[in-house]
């Protein structure tokens, strides 16, 4: 008997999409092209035995805070988040951390003269997270339960994130603190809604905190598949879809692709006016990504840096500007843009006793097969004298090489598009709803090609599910 949906690709948002269904009585067959489970969210040891590194992604706010993550219950599978003593820290200059603390009392210690300002922007998010991020995490077309929420969040959160650090912020500290963390998003910085990102991830920081899962970001795909499992999913791993005949009979596909695997699989499905819009869908800058095995902790030369999980070795807000400028003109900067994370700070279960592990990538050309792990290895020794002789083992990916590990990861693009304000609200482009793959009733995409972006919150898989539950009713 054929099933009722059918689910392409087993990352975070394919598993979600896969217990959405099924949750709703549906019986679903999940297809993933690899070995193993979880997307983005694989773990393995690439260097040493005993070493467990997160391939892709390791802090998990988004894990903690979405919608759809609070709505099962992972731990009774075995899934525990652990947070390190500081969520994350900026690297001003060599001797100079600036952390993030969860209290605003403490961030205004911090920050001085601008510990207010930095108060005034974000507190108020922060304490209506819970009804602010829901909004954040769904297609825009939809009216906002929340629209004065919203409008105060959005207001700032438009700018550029150049002009928010500056008319926010008199002092190096918050305006660079902010800019580290928006950087993640690959997104220039003179760009309208580049703010936005810094903005999201500090409020999750405080609300929620940046938490590793024990034992590796596997961890989490680990118990999303046993819940999929615990609803009636078949699993079938080992299984690459190439075309619509790889996939069996279902009245409802839900494929956790970007558009170019899309055109690749059913192309000769869609519309001409869709697949041309499909075509022209942006894919961001990529990234060279190294793990290293450790004996030892990382030998920062300011301690602050020892208690926070990720680190941003950037310098000041027109630091990483300049920097990131480079990557997407396609050169070398001098100084990288390096996020940095040590997950063993919260979780020492990922190493033997007494080691250590630590990954950082730096952004590169979409598709660039450049290998910058020299650059990226002086930028941390310049900020940890002596790194380089507690490094036991390296292993290098360049952005081509990401892709191979990961389809979706275009080019070594982790976030499945550009993110610019174009391909932000209105992703893989305007459509009144982006999960239907226009004329085709049975077919829905469910990646974070679609909104609300890149990102392990499992929400683009849910609201794809839930559009393919519409078509099954």
């Amino acid at each position: 008997m054929s099933p009722d949906a059918v689910v392409v690709g087993a990352g975070p948002n394919g598993l979600a999409a896969a217990i959405t269904l099924a949750r709703a009585g549906r019986s679903v067959v999940l297809l993933e092209a690899a070995e193993t489970l979880g997307g983005g969210l694989r773990s393995a040891e690439v260097t040493l035995p005993g070493f467990i590194h997160d391939v892709c992604s390791s802090a998990h706010p988004l894990g903690v805070a979405s919608p759809f993550f609070r709505s099962i219950d992972l731990a009774r599978y075995g899934l525990e988040w652990v947070h390190p003593e500081l969520p994350f820290a900026h690297g001003l200059a060599p001797d100079r951390m600036v952390p993030l603390h969860r209290s605003f009392d403490q961030m205004e210690s911090v920050l001085g003269r601008d510990g207010k300002a930095w108060r005034r922007l974000l507190e108020p998010l922060v304490r209506e997270q819970d009804r602010l991020l829901p909004m954040l995490l769904r297609p825009v077309v939809r009216f906002p339960r929340h629209p004065l929420l919203l409008a105060r969040f959005g207001l700032p959160a438009l700018l550029p994130m150049t002009a928010l650090g500056r008319l926010a912020f008199r002092g190096r500290e918050p305006r660079a603190l902010l800019a580290g963390t928006a950087g993640h998003a690959a997104v220039p910085f003179s760009s309208p809604l580049s703010a936005s990102f810094g903005m999201v991830l500090v409020m999750l920081a405080d609300a929620v905190g940046w938490p590793v899962a024990r034992g590796g970001s596997q961890r989490i795909a680990d118990a999303m598949a046993a819940e999929a499992q615990a609803l009636g999913v078949e699993i079938v791993a080992g299984h690459r879809v190439r075309s619509l005949a790889d996939v069996p009979p279902a009245r409802a596909i839900v494929l956790d692709v970007t558009p170019r695997q899309l055109l690749a699989i059913a192309g000769d499905r869609l519309p001409g006016r869709y697949a041309e819009r499909l075509q022209r869908f942006r894919y961001a800058p990529g990234v060279v990504k190294l793990d290293w095995a450790l004996s030892d902790p990382i030998p920062w030369r300011d301690p602050v840096a020892r208690r926070a999980g990720t680190i941003h070795l950037g310098g000041t807000l027109n630091d990483i500007r300049r920097a990131e400028t480079a990557a997407f003109a396609g050169r070398v900067p001098d100084h990288p843009y390096v996020v940095l994370i040590q997950p063993t700070a919260a979780d020492p279960s990922r190493a033997p006793v007494g080691g250590h592990v630590a990954w950082a990538y730096t952004h590169v050309p979409n598709g660039s097969n450049l290998d910058l792990s020299e650059a990226l290895e002086r930028e941390v020794e310049r900020f940890a004298p002596g790194f380089r002789d507690v490094i036991l083992a390296r292993h290098v990916m360049t952005a081509p090489e990401l892709e191979a590990h990961d389809g979706n990861f275009v080019g070594g693009d982790i976030n499945g598009g550009m993110q610019d304000w174009r391909q932000l609200v209105f992703r893989p482009f305007v459509r009144w709803n982006p999960y239907a793959v226009a004329g085709n009733p049975e077919l829905f995409l469910g990646s974070a090609s679609t909104p609300p972006g890149g990102g392990v919150h499992g929400m683009s898989g849910w609201h794809a599910a839930e559009s393919a539950l519409r078509r099954l009713t």
